[in-house]
């Protein structure tokens, strides 16, 4: 339980004995915009273990400062307030990349997830549930059909999967190892799990989808154990698609982890990454989703591992009018224009439009329970809850146009200036 104790702004409390702490308080009460004084107190005061003290000295900077917001997100996990320490993380990464640790953003991610995650206690490791196993492996039916619109991006998993998947023999003709890894990134809700399963269902392949939670164990060389065995049961259920969401959360730089277990799981998996594709009957393609491509360790983009990393950008106006569609469906509808509102609803992300649909239906179901008979969704309502919901992916891009100006190795990150550029969001 956190010590209530002098907060960031002077304020006197029950923690205020050490004199280390004192000094500090009375330094940053005369040099108020001292961003290095502020940022030792801050530390102190959640040294002490009086992390909501730590937070309001945090909160109380005159301006943002990258190691502030990280030492507000360690703050924030220990007080449960996991989406908030998110928020700050990403903050941090954006104003300064050197200031990444990708054990606290998965350790907040996976506790957001799944609050109880913080207290899950195994009294024996050999007893642990070896998640690994329980991945479920599909024959996906959905095809490339089924995304609308992107077709600029369906033709590239087409070269760069689909025919590789489809005919192994010219691929050993030439040489050219199977299998190897594609990247996939972009805002949160535009569905790139969903292109996954689709590449899967398209080429014909299994598919098996991990989780964060199917590898991450409390124990002690667990989580390389069960990445381990997910590679082989991709393996032996070749031709295969293995497919990781937020890879980030497992392949996060090693360089800003302090954390050796962290870094041997990274170690881990580039190992087993390196592994596959050795023969025809070894043809696994590892796919993964992120929406901050900048926390995977570049180790990854060699090669034979994540080599061809795709933009998945919002849905467009076709993909848009599709979706809008899907979710109108089975619902009482009056002179609905599909594609007008797709016009109108620019740079949402998937997760958006549905929401959109979902805010005017509740107005309309509000009206329809006081004058008791059903009132069906028409265009104003629609296009008023367009209003009031905003694209989600703005924020991204805002992140992603810094990483993508400044730290654009390679021309990794050339898709999103090229969007940003022709969406004019710079």
């Amino acid at each position: 339980m956190p010590k209530h104790g002098m907060s960031g702004d002077g304020r006197d409390g029950g923690s205020g004995g050490s004199e280390e702490l004192k000094s500090l308080r009375e330094a940053v009460q005369a040099l108020p915009t001292n961003l290095h004084l502020r940022r030792q107190l801050a530390e102190a005061e959640e040294k002490s273990g009086d992390v909501e003290a730590a937070l309001k000295t945090v909160q109380a900077a005159p301006g943002p400062d990258a190691k502030l917001f990280v030492i507000a997100a360690r703050c924030l996990y220990e007080l449960g307030r996991y989406k908030e320490g998110l928020d700050y993380y990403d903050k941090a990464v954006a104003l300064e990349i050197a200031v990444a640790d990708a054990t606290l953003r998965d350790q907040l991610t996976r506790a957001q997830a799944d609050p109880r995650s913080r207290l899950r206690l195994v009294a024996d490791p050999n007893e642990a549930k070896d998640d690994a196993t329980s991945v479920e492996v599909e024959q996906p039916k959905i095809t490339f059909a089924e995304v609308g619109g992107l077709d600029d991006l369906k033709e590239k998993i087409r070269l760069r999967v689909l025919h590789p998947l489809k005919r192994p023999d010219l691929y050993k003709a030439f040489g050219k190892k199977l299998g190897g890894g594609i990247l996939m990134y972009g805002p949160p809700g535009c569905g790139k799990t969903f292109l996954a399963r689709a590449t899967a269902g398209e080429a014909g392949v299994r598919f098996m989808a991990v989780g964060i939670e199917d590898v991450l164990d409390m124990w002690f060389g667990q989580s390389e154990k069960k990445l381990h065995t997910l590679f082989s049961k991709a393996r032996h259920e070749a031709p295969s698609i293995l497919f990781f969401d937020e890879v980030d959360a497992l392949g996060g730089r090693r360089s800003a982890s302090r954390h050796d277990h962290y870094r041997m799981l990274v170690a881990q998996f580039l190992a087993d990454m390196d592994g596959i594709g050795s023969t025809e009957k070894d043809a696994v393609l590892v796919m993964g989703a992120t929406n901050a491509p900048w926390d995977v360790d570049p180790a990854f983009r060699r090669p034979g591992r994540f080599a061809d990393v795709l933009f998945v950008p919002p849905p467009d106006l076709k993909a848009r009018i599709e979706i809008f569609k899907l979710k109108l469906k089975n619902k009482p509808t009056r002179d609905i224009d599909v594609t007008e509102l797709a016009r109108q609803t620019e740079l949402y992300s998937g997760a958006d439009v549905e929401h959109v649909v979902e805010a005017a239906t509740e107005v309309a179901l509000e009206q329809s329970m006081k004058s008791g008979s059903v009132r069906p969704l028409d265009m104003r309502d629609l296009l008023a809850a367009a209003k009031r919901v905003k694209p989600s992916t703005l924020e991204w891009f805002s992140t992603a146009r810094n990483f993508a100006t400044y730290a654009n190795e390679g021309g990794q990150y050339n898709d999103v200036l090229d969007y940003i550029k022709k969406h004019r969001l710079g």
